[in-house]
This record gives structure tokens, sequence and C-alpha cells, in this order.
């Protein structure tokens, strides 16, 4: 059945939410504070700078950003399971900025082919398709299929009705812990889960990896995949310590990037995979996040990773180098993008499947079912931002770091490789933003978070966090819908602060 759905929406204003990931502290500081350390910022930046020549994305920022638009209603609907028009006004502003989607002439929700098409003036129609495991794709203009062989991934574990948690649901009879007055535990998640503007869909607290507290929205459960931006690229972080743990990387070994090796002297070659990793490559792209971001030069190579609909690992790996590594720290999707790229030459390397990896070598690990991370055209992940998990599911993935990479007594992950995620990048302490440490992590180093600040976290846009608290021994999993974000970051602060009075330090 072909349906046009009611998603034509003609929005009467754009409500402006941040789009990156930056401190809390940083963007709460009186101005003048917080102008000087930008400037500071800048300038250490330009002192640094390489002689490389900035070239930016191909193609009409109206397409892309309306690329993005197909490609988050396609997954609200197919993946999450939401209203198309619900979707379209609460959810995915990042790749599809709210204040664009009113150019879209025709939206069609096509239910049997599990597939969106959208129409702008100007006739060009951009489609996404929900290819199997792989999600939902955004295909290039003009083509009706995609350049890989969707698959179907299904995972390899029990039924979780009957599998005791963290590895099944079966939540374990017991008494409640004596340290804990469970009473405020319950006020707390109340207060994070906030009033119905913060539009949270699950909140989830474990103490030493027991569920201590959950809530969900309206038709939301424990196995809806919901949006989670940025903090998948703690799952691209996860899933390259799992490849050093198996030998195939070491941490500080140059990252062996083809395109980097196709001549002698390559500067890039210097680069290693604990920096990139570090959001410290020093690859010269554009992004929102970046201190001295100019929207005047035109689209920015940051979203375009998502809205391309171009092979993301050969764009991010062609990009030039601005400075030297492990010297300026910037926020760029680059980063995460060329490290899942390496995830890929590894695994095809020894003649497995790379779409199943994650499930095989990670999820069946822990307990994961539902996880959806999606493509691009050509089958690679963008789990910079393109991934979708349950509150629990996050839940078990925090607990795998706060148990320093071991599960049910097997090392996933390099001993050590925990404590480089939560040691601060030295170029962003370089740059007086203490914020940013290894793997992908942020760490709670200019108080972010109303928790000690030895606490990392997990981050994305429009107020997703999973915040991992060693000193309590708290997980705490934040997802709601974009529209929400600041009132659902409110609402988290203020929770946050009720669980640090309730529960001790241990």
């Amino acid at each position: 059945m072909r349906t046009t759905s009611p998603v034509r929406v003609f929005l009467l204003a754009a409500t402006v939410f941040a789009v990156g990931c930056t401190s809390t502290r940083e963007a709460a500081a009186p101005a003048t504070a917080r102008d000087s350390l930008l400037a500071a910022v800048i300038a250490r930046g330009k002192s640094l700078e390489l002689p490389t020549e900035y070239v930016p994305p191909p193609g009409d920022a109206l397409e892309h950003n309306t690329s993005g638009f197909a490609k988050i209603l396609c997954t609200a609907v197919f993946i999450t399971g939401l209203d198309p028009a619900d979707a379209a006004e609460n959810v995915g502003y990042f790749t599809s900025p709210y204040a664009e989607r009113h150019f879209v002439t025709d939206t069609v929700v096509d239910r049997d082919r599990q597939e969106v098409r959208l129409t702008l003036p100007s006739g060009v129609v951009l489609a996404a398709k929900r290819y199997k495991s792989q999600g939902c794709v955004t295909r290039v203009i003009g083509e009706d299929s995609v350049h890989f062989t969707p698959e179907w991934v299904k995972p390899d574990l029990p039924d979780a009705a009957t599998t005791p948690w963290p590895m099944g649901d079966v939540l374990p009879d017991e008494a409640p812990l004596p340290e804990l007055d469970m009473a405020k535990v319950a006020a707390a998640v109340d207060t994070a889960f906030g009033p119905p503007e913060a539009m949270t869909e699950a909140f989830v607290v474990t103490y030493e990896g027991r569920i201590i507290g959950e809530r969900y929205g309206e038709g939301i459960g424990i196995h809806t995949p919901l949006e989670s931006w940025s903090m998948g690229k703690s799952i691209t972080g996860t899933m390259m310590g799992v490849l050093i743990q198996q030998g195939a990387y070491e941490l500080w070994q140059p990252a062996p990037i083809p395109e980097w090796y196709e001549k002698q002297d390559d500067p890039r070659q210097k680069i290693r995979i604990g920096d990139i990793m570090r959001m410290s490559s020093g690859i010269r792209i554009r992004a929102p996040q970046d201190p001295d971001y100019d929207p005047s030069i035109g689209y920015p190579d940051h979203l375009y990773l998502y809205t391309g609909r171009v092979n993301s690992f050969h764009y991010a790996a062609t990009r030039p180098q601005e400075w030297p590594p492990n010297t300026v720290g910037r926020y760029r999707n680059t980063d995460p993008v060329l490290t899942n790229y390496l995830i890929r030459l590894a695994v095809e390397k020894r003649g497995e499947d790379y779409h199943a990896f994650p499930q095989r070598d990670l999820f069946d690990k822990i307990g994961i079912r539902d996880a959806v991370i999606e493509t691009d055209p050509y089958g690679d992940f963008l789990c910079q931002g393109y991934d979708f998990m349950s509150g629990r599911d996050w839940a078990r993935l925090g607990n795998l770091w706060l148990q320093d990479g071991v599960w049910n007594g097997e090392r996933l992950l390099p001993e050590g490789y925990a404590e480089y995620a939560r040691t601060l990048a030295p170029a962003w302490v370089a740059d007086g933003r203490p914020t940013y440490g290894g793997a992908f992590q942020w760490v709670n180093g200019m108080g972010s978070f109303p928790v000690p600040a030895g606490a990392t976290y997990f981050a994305g846009a429009g107020g997703q966090n999973t915040i991992m608290i060693p000193s309590h021994h708290l997980v705490v999993v934040r997802l709601g819908k974009y529209k929400g974000a600041r009132a659902g970051g409110r609402a988290l602060r203020r929770g946050l602060e009720m669980l640090m009075e309730t529960v001790p330090p241990t």
C-alpha cells in the first residue's frame, strides 16, 4: 500500500537547539569568559595550522538537509515505530534542521516498501529505504538501489524473556539494597524523566550492574531502538577496543588508512589510532562545533558525512591535514568515520562478515539484541550518529566500561583501555578545554554534569546521554526526542543531583 503521510508540514517557527556535544559548563559560562576561551582556542589553532587547502563538500545544501530528513523519518517510523507526523515535528534535527523541513512539497511514507520519499520544489526526490539489519539508508539521487548487499543479522542469544539481566530481561527478585532508600531513588528517576516538554523516552539507572530504576515514554519499551546520535561514537570506540584485544591493531600504531599510503611522504601517516579516537587527528574539515564555525562558507563536512549519499570512508580518508596529530582537539566526524573504516578493513581482512561484526563480537557478548547501526549507500557503518539502541542496551554498554571491559569473566576490551578512555586528551587540555577523553568518550572535567569529575559519558545531540560514575558504581541513561533536549537536560541534572544525595560512594 502506498500512503501519503500528513508529514507535509509547514512549520510556523524554528526552535534552535545545540547541535553538538560541547561542555555544558562551557556553554553556560558568562559570555565574557566564554568568548575569551573561544578566542584563545581559535588563536591557538591558527598558530599551529598547516598550509593545506580546504575544499567544501559538493552538492546542494537543501538536498543534503532533505536527505537527512528522509532518513530521519524512515528510521523513526520503521525502526522506532513513531507516527510520521510526530517524527516530523520532534526528532532528528541534527541532520535535518527543523527550519528546513517546510521546503518539502510532498511526503510519501510507503509502508509496503518501508521507504520515505520527499519531493522538493525543484522536483528532486530524496529517498530513504529500510535495508534489512542495516536500517534506513538514503540513496543516491536518481538511483533505485544501494551499492552493497543488505543482510539480516540476528542475535545469537537465548530468549530475553527467560534470561536473567543483564544478558536478558528477567530482573532478580531480591530485597532492596540496604544502603539505598528506594523511595528517594524513585523520586530521582521521576525528576530526571522530567515534565512532558522534556519528551524523555527512556531513563535507566543501574547500581553495581543492577537496575534500580527505569521509566519509559508512551509507546516505548525496553526493546525500542531510539535515536542516540553521537553516543554511537562510543560504540565505534568499543568495537575498536574489541579489535585491539583480538590483536588486529595496537592503540598507538600509525593508522593504516590506505589513502594515506599512496604517497611516500604523506604527513597523515603519523596519525595514530589513539589520536583519532581522542578527536585529535588534525584532519581538515568543517563542523558546526568548531569554535570559529562560519555557516556562510557552505555546508559542513561534519554533516555531509551523514547526508552526502557518498562513500563516507573514502571521503573522510581523502581530507587533508590541518594540524599535526595530537596537537589540537576538534569535535569532527572524520575521526569516528576513519575509525569505522579501520574496523571494516580489519574485519574483512580476516574474511569475516563486516555487517555482522558488531553483533557477533560485541552485542552478543553483553546481551544486546535490538541495536541498529545504519550505513551509507556503500554499506559503511555511520555509527558516528546513525545508531539506535534501547535504554537497557545503553546501560549494558555503559556497564561494560564501568567493569573495565570485562563481562562474565571474559575480557572484551584490552587491559588499560578504560583508563585510556577516561584520561583527558592532551590536545584538548592544551586548548583549555579538559572535556574529551579517549575511545570517543567525554570526561566530566569541567563539571558538565553534577556528578564527580571522574565520571565519563557518551553524549549525543538532542539530549542523549549514558553517564558512567565509577565512584558510585552507577550508570545513568537518558534518551529522548530531539525537540525536548533543553527541558530534558534540565530535568536530568536535577535528577542526577538527587541521585548523588541518595546513592553513597562505594
